[in-house]
């Protein structure tokens, strides 16, 4: 008889290449294919590590000489609106929520291309075809939900999240809105309601993505109260946003070898009937 023996998940590092969010930097990013049985369990564990999914893909930040890029989520019960926030939501009141299936339409595209050509005409995603779009919505091996806001006095669609849920709370995959409402802070008004999102669903966190010192688009983060950030191997309340250091010494990062060997992984044996 052939026993098949669980098989622990490969990593990867990509080439470096120019950082989308620092002038004159060079990115890498350490990665593992997202798949199989354990994808859920597999996708639980590395979010709580800093790592982020781009459909069957989880990557971290592993940069040479950069440590700037750093995981961040919102511990709910931590959180409370500031003035501003509390303006937003009320902005925002005529919006409703609707969840759905990963499924991608033709509506969400055209939003998602008038955000682009809008806000981001000269980043990575600016050339994104609607196959490409279909893709990044649907192929997901774990459970994810697109969020949509209507507006309910005209009934279009104003605002879309791509949203994954975790063992321990909801992931803000992407997001795109429409550019036509810049004062109503729509951006800001997605990431409150997740938050509600996650309260309501009994959920401690809402994951952000990467907050980066010095970037000035990625500033808004650092803004909701209860904001943590993961360094050295564990998450950590953010303290002045403007006390974080953008050189670090270059001795400071561990090789890719040690990275690896730190990563915490499930338990990947199969389930038994």
């Amino acid at each position: 008889m052939r026993h098949s023996l669980p098989i622990a998940p490969q990593f990867y590092v990509t080439a470096p290449q120019p950082c989308p969010y620092l002038e004159g930097r060079m990115e890498r990013k350490l990665f593992t294919a997202l798949q199989g049985e354990n994808a859920e369990r597999l996708n639980n564990s590395l979010s709580a590590q800093g790592f982020r999914r781009s459909q069957n893909v989880l990557y971290r930040p592993s940069c040479a000489a950069c440590a700037a890029c750093l995981s961040a989520r919102i511990d709910v019960s931590r959180f409370q609106p500031s003035k501003s926030q509390r303006r937003t939501l009320k902005r925002n009141a005529g919006l409703s929520r609707r969840a759905t299936s990963p499924w991608a339409t033709e509506d969400q595209y055209e939003l998602f291309r008038r955000y682009l050509d809008s806000r981001h005409a000269d980043g990575g995603m600016a050339d994104m075809d609607v196959f490409e779009f279909a893709a990044m919505v649907e192929e997901t091996p774990i459970r994810s939900r697109v969020i949509e806001y209507t507006d309910d006095e005209t009934g279009e669609l104003t605002g879309v999240c791509l949203t994954d849920v975790l063992g321990e709370g909801v992931s803000m995959v992407y997001s795109f809105y429409t550019p036509d409402r810049p004062s109503d802070g729509l951006g800001n008004y997605i990431i409150l309601d997740h938050i509600e999102i996650a309260r309501s669903a009994g959920l401690p966190y809402v994951y952000l993505g990467y907050w980066v010192p010095g970037s000035q688009k990625m500033g808004y983060k650092a803004k909701f109260s209860g904001l943590e950030v993961f360094m050295g191997g564990e998450w950590q309340q953010m303290r002045d946003p403007q006390g974080f250091t953008l050189d670090p010494h270059p001795l400071s990062n561990d090789p890719i070898s040690e990275q690896v060997a730190n990563i915490s992984l499930p338990d990947m044996a199969p389930k038994r009937g």
